[in-house]
């Protein structure tokens, strides 16, 4: 593979990354498939829907797979999401989402970048700031706190979320999860971020990475990719693949990373 080409990243990204099961499965986190769909529960803060391809489906057919998935969790009271992707077919499914109730968020752009060169790079933060891995729980709370003033709402949720993947993988001699955080030498969180090892795949996934608005511009947020780039190689991970938002991606770009594609997330919620 040309590592930076974009239609052959997209294609690795489609085949390696997409429906893909947890691994290992979090306690109390519950997975099963619906046709071509792969239907998780118990993760996050409700059900996500992901899929490779919808096997063609179309019409009347595919409104039935949709109204299932919102019929299913309206049962049980949860909100879900059905990540959409820019290049899924068919082309009228975002139409087809919305009329079923689901609500488009914000656009993010799936970006893709090779290991090798960032792993190369100093993860060096600005003076003053340290980072450190982190797995305990008063850690993980803090983050979800962090979290909540960052992006709003209430935080615990990915909190409880990173604790069950972090402890479903305590027993490997590799977890499948690292977090890592940027604080002062005074003990502020400024910045988290974590890293997924995809196994089985070139893959290794980057999330979080926000930073608080005071510490921007000063490369935190590209020391937090640098060094988890260097995780990813110790694994012997090839590509680095990040859900970027506008303000990360032009960094994104300018440290290699490639766009392939736009994922949106269509959420149905359930009313009271």
């Amino acid at each position: 593979m040309t590592d930076l080409d974009p239609d052959l990243l997209l294609t690795a990204y489609d085949t390696q990354l997409r429906a893909r099961l947890p691994e290992p499965v979090p306690e109390g986190v519950t997975v099963d498939r619906d046709g071509p769909l792969l239907r998780t529960q118990g993760l996050d803060r409700g059900g996500f829907l992901t899929y490779q391809h919808l096997d063609g489906l179309r019409g009347a057919e595919l409104d039935e797979l949709i109204l299932r998935q919102r019929d299913h969790f309206a049962a049980l009271g949860q909100q879900v999401e059905w990540k959409l992707h820019g290049h899924d077919e068919p082309a009228d499914l975002p139409e087809r989402l919305r009329a079923a109730g689901f609500v488009p968020e914000e656009q993010e752009t799936v970006v893709i970048g090779p290991v090798a060169p960032l792993a190369a790079t100093l993860p060096v933060p600005p003076e003053g700031v340290r980072l450190r891995e982190v797995t305990a729980r008063a850690d993980l709370d803090r983050i979800g706190e962090f979290k909540s003033v960052i992006w709003g709402g209430e935080g615990g949720w990915l909190a409880d979320a990173l604790s069950r993947e972090l402890a479903a993988g305590a027993e490997l001699d590799q977890p499948p999860l690292t977090v890592v955080v940027a604080e002062t030498d005074e003990g502020e969180l400024v910045s988290a971020a974590w890293v997924r090892y995809v196994s089985g795949t070139r893959f290794a996934t980057l999330w979080g990475g926000a930073t608080l608005p005071q510490w921007r511009r000063r490369g935190i947020y590209r020391a937090l990719v640098a060094y988890r780039a260097r995780l990813a190689e110790a694994r012997g991970f090839s590509l680095l693949q990040v859900d970027a938002s506008d303000d990360s991606r032009p960094i994104l770009g300018r440290l290699g990373f490639v766009a392939v594609t736009t994922t949106t997330p269509y959420v149905y919620t359930p009313k009271p």
